[in-house]
């Protein structure tokens, strides 16, 4: 098994067994008092490129943090509203959302480019995220236009069992299954796992003790390669730290 930067591992080994290690990735570049500690605890930071938050200052600070602490970098596109921060389904022609998404990857590839900092992987905001896990033609879009600008060497990042798994797969895409460190959830009658909308209670878990207790759970389903931490929550940094550590120590019992 091949470490890359900052402990992110290569996706050309197989990560869809219990036994792999699982990385954390953390949603940033979206607040302007973003601590950078964030960027030391996460595996990968997935940084907004000006869809729902984020300016060719926060991209340029973001990558700069990520060459600092050893993070890989991620493009975090999302429908274009800033209003309510990516997390309202809008409703644009599809010629228009693909301009948004198309000039989003290319404003944090050109940055990353300048810096020559690879970017590791693509995971949609809010909203899209959904969205496009619903939607066969909006899967195909995302992980197309990620595939043409991002380029092959590339991990999407999504639920299981969805379109966007299905998609990134169809175009030969590494596609890693993701789990919510802070957020509640309900499993589905089909057996997957769903959000509790952020309009619900139980749906943002800021507890510790919480927070690690899901976590425990997401590692020994053994189904997840990646956890989310969402780097805009007022306790995002300490969540993140804890979260960390719980994965340092379910990696290297792996490894052990």
């Amino acid at each position: 098994m091949t470490a890359l930067r900052g402990g992110w591992l290569g996706h050309t080994v197989s990560m869809h067994t219990a036994q792999a290690p699982v990385q954390l990735n953390i949603d940033l570049g979206e607040l302007e008092a973003e601590p950078e500690a964030l960027y030391a605890a996460a595996h990968l930071a997935n940084v907004a490129c000006g869809g729902h938050a984020g300016t060719r200052a926060s991209m340029r600070r973001a990558i700069a943090l990520c060459q600092q602490w050893d993070c890989a970098l991620g493009a975090h596109p999302a429908f274009p509203d800033r209003e309510h921060f990516g997390r309202r389904h809008v409703r644009l022609p599809m010629e228009v959302l693909e301009h948004s998404l198309r000039e989003q990857l290319q404003s944090l590839k050109s940055l990353a480019d300048e810096a020559g900092v690879p970017l590791r992987a693509c995971k949609a905001h809010g909203a899209l995220y959904h969205a496009a896990d619903d939607n066969e033609a909006l899967a195909r879009l995302f992980c197309g236009l990620s595939l043409e600008i991002l380029g092959p060497e590339l991990v999407i990042l999504g639920p299981e069992q969805g379109l966007l798994q299905e998609s990134a797969e169809a175009l030969g895409l590494a596609f890693w299954v993701e789990g919510f460190a802070d957020r509640g959830r309900l499993r589905q009658c089909d057996g997957r796992w769903a959000l509790i909308p952020r309009s619900e209670e139980g749906a943002l878990l800021e507890d510790a003790r919480a927070v690690q207790a899901q976590v425990q759970e997401l590692l020994a389903e053994g189904r997840c390669q990646t956890l989310c931490v969402h780097g805009d929550s007022p306790q995002a940094l300490a969540i993140a730290q804890a979260v960390r550590q719980s994965l340092d120590a379910w990696n290297a019992g792996l490894c052990a």
